[in-house]
Order: structure tokens, then C-alpha cells, then sequence
């Protein structure tokens, strides 16, 4: 499936909603796992601010990449944030988007408050 890398350098990203687990199977409350590291997975929920339109994205981490206070409004970085079309039949009806997915979400608030080497 393709993969298009998001370029954030001129984007303004804050905290929408705090992490959440990602739930694979909402019948049985079952949690995502990454495939490749076995991670659990969680969902963060940012605004997305570029070129003059605000988007609230739901990107998905693996939980050791969610770094820092990340509370509503907290401004972050997004490392390696990637879109994946996807498509599928669900009861005879075809549905479409676009997921999102980052290897981290750092709080800068920690970055901006510690004191720059002279």
C-alpha cells in the first residue's frame, strides 16, 4: 500500500485530544499492537495548521514514541508522519480515507522551558 511522507516543517501541530489506546475490535475491546515492535498502539487526535486550513488529524503511535505532557493545547513535533489511502467493503458499501501514522509525538513545551547552552 502506498505511503506518502507529510512534510510539518511549516505546520502549527497541538495536542486536539490526548492519547488513547487504539482499539483494534470494538466487540471485544481488544488493543492494537505494531507488528513490528509489539508495541501497543495509541491514537492522538492533533490540529493540524498549514497554509491558512486547520484539520483535526487522528494519527497513530506506537507508545514508546509519544514523548512528554501531551494535554489538550500542548503545541508537538511530529517525527515521520506518513499518510496510507485505504479502502474497503463493509456490508456491501464501499468506504475510503486516509490514515496517518507518525514513529513519534513530542511535546515542545519541555523543549521551549529547558535553558540553551551558551
Amino acid at each position: 500500500m502506498r505511503q506518502i511522507p507529510v512534510d510539518t516543517a511549516s505546520a502549527t501541530v497541538m495536542v486536539a485530544k490526548t492519547p488513547q489506546p487504539k482499539v483494534k475490535d470494538r466487540r471485544t475491546g481488544e488493543i492494537a499492537m505494531d507488528v513490528e515492535s509489539g508495541a501497543k498502539l495509541m491514537t492522538v487526535d492533533v490540529m493540524f495548521a498549514a497554509n491558512d486550513e486547520v484539520e483535526i488529524l487522528s494519527i497513530t503511535v506506537p507508545e514508546p514514541g509519544i514523548t512528554g505532557e501531551l494535554a489538550m493545547g500542548t503545541p508537538v513535533a511530529l517525527t515521520g508522519l506518513i499518510a496510507r489511502p485505504w479502502e474497503n467493503d463493509f456490508n456491501g458499501q464501499k468506504r475510503h480515507g486516509i490514515a496517518f501514522r507518525a514513529v513519534a509525538v513530542t511535546s515542545l513545551v519541555e523543549a521551549a522551558a529547558k535553558p540553551k547552552a551558551a
